[in-house]
């Protein structure tokens, strides 16, 4: 198959955790790809371009930019492509309905985010659900992130047969766990020595409910610190509560940092997940729980509220792993227990089988059977919605 020529269309790519994986998965596929992005070429997209992807920016400008679905009907037919994979709820939308106009009858999409309650932050409405299963009849097979996603897809009216679960991958190498490289990192942080370090990975919204976190740290003692990688709309939210709860001297905000080193300064996640001596992750909604799979390659205990990864594995895959229900009291007793316990020696960590479930090339592989397989059976030809007019 390394003759496909693919598209993948995503909604934007700035720092999150859909963008970040798409990113991680093109450097594992066997397969020439070209990536637009409907809006916002963020960070992932320098990352793409200097890893020698060709990323176009359509430049959307919200949800009913309708004239944006000609423009990426004639850029994918322009561009020959053989299959087109979609990613995040608004590209899926516009993408599918593109790639159909133009002609490919190869047509994937990735399901990222969805909960029980909410997509991409959005809530399930009615509405939603019926656009979402209408654009999803213009695809060949879609793609769950976990079991529990698809068990979620299937309640939701997609058939069985259209979806298939490739979960997200982990480049199990990058996070492998360096003591040299914590030490120069929790310096870096100016951490004190022995400090006992709470992590927290994923955008700073409220759906990840990081606050609780910083309530946390305040009923823990003075030596616990915790360190935030992410942006997003509730840092100064954040900010303002741990000033309320008096720990704002304890808590560090990194900002975004890329999965992948992409020439910015500071260092990057997996150097971040070193420095950090167990990963909480109080988000009660996930599709996938990267972020905690990601403390489990760097060999952390990890403390969550929903992990559909971890859940959906064999007990004991994950031994270092443990799911709090609750809030800011509940995580500082799971905390205050799991530092008690010792868990692993800072230099003596490595990877459960959990982490090693989700190497990125495994979860590559696995999509180029679903490539081969959408490939072998296209759709049929669609005709035109009514109302819009192929270009």
């Amino acid at each position: 198959m390394t003759d496909v020529k693919a598209l993948h269309i995503i909604t934007g790519l700035g720092v999150g955790g859909a963008e970040q994986q798409l990113r991680l998965l093109l450097r594992h596929l066997p397969v020439d790809c070209d990536v637009v992005t409907l809006t916002n070429p963020g960070p992932v997209a320098e990352g793409l371009l200097a890893d020698g992807v060709n990323v176009v920016h359509l430049g959307m400008t919200g949800n009913r930019d309708v004239a944006a679905l000609p423009r990426l009907a004639r850029l994918i037919r322009a561009g020959g492509y053989d299959l087109v994979h979609t990613h995040l709820y608004r590209a899926c939308l516009y993408g599918r309905l593109a790639a159909r106009l133009a002609g490919v009858r190869a047509v994937v999409a990735t399901e990222h985010s969805l909960g029980d309650s909410q997509m991409e932050g959005r809530p399930l409405t009615p509405g939603v659900r019926a656009l979402y299963l209408a654009g999803e009849r213009l695809g060949s097979a879609t793609v769950a992130v976990s079991p529990t996603v698809a068990d979620r897809l299937r309640r939701w009216g997609v058939p069985a047969p259209r979806i298939e679960v490739v979960p997200n991958g982990i480049d199990l190498a990058r996070f492998r766990f360096d003591p040299v490289q914590r030490l120069r990192t929790r310096r870096r942080l100016g951490l004190p020595e022995g400090a006992y370090v709470v992590g927290g990975i994923g955008r700073l919204t409220a759906a990840k409910r990081f606050d609780v976190l910083v309530r946390a740290l305040a009923l823990l003692p003075p030596d616990c610190w915790l360190l935030l990688v992410g942006g997003g709309p509730q840092e100064h939210l954040l900010r303002r509560t741990a000033r309320e709860a008096g720990v704002a001297d304890r808590v560090l905000l990194t900002g975004e940092r890329p999965y992948l080193p992409d020439g910015s300064p500071g260092p990057d996640l997996p150097a971040l997940a070193a420095a950090m001596d167990v990963l909480a992750s109080p988000s009660r909604e996930e599709a996938f729980g990267l972020a905690a799979v990601e403390g489990l390659a760097s060999g952390l205990p990890v403390l969550y509220s929903s992990c559909p990864a971890i859940e959906d594995l064999p007990p004991g895959s994950a031994p270092g792993a443990r799911r709090v229900g609750g809030g800011a009291a509940e995580f500082a007793r799971a905390l205050a227990g799991t530092r008690a316990s010792g868990g692993p020696l800072p230099g003596t960590r490595a990877a459960p089988e959990a982490a090693r479930h989700y190497c990125v090339t495994r979860s590559a592989a696995r999509l180029m059977d679903v490539y081969a397989t959408t490939l072998t059976q296209p759709l049929p030809p669609s005709p035109a919605p009514q109302g819009v007019k192929s270009p």
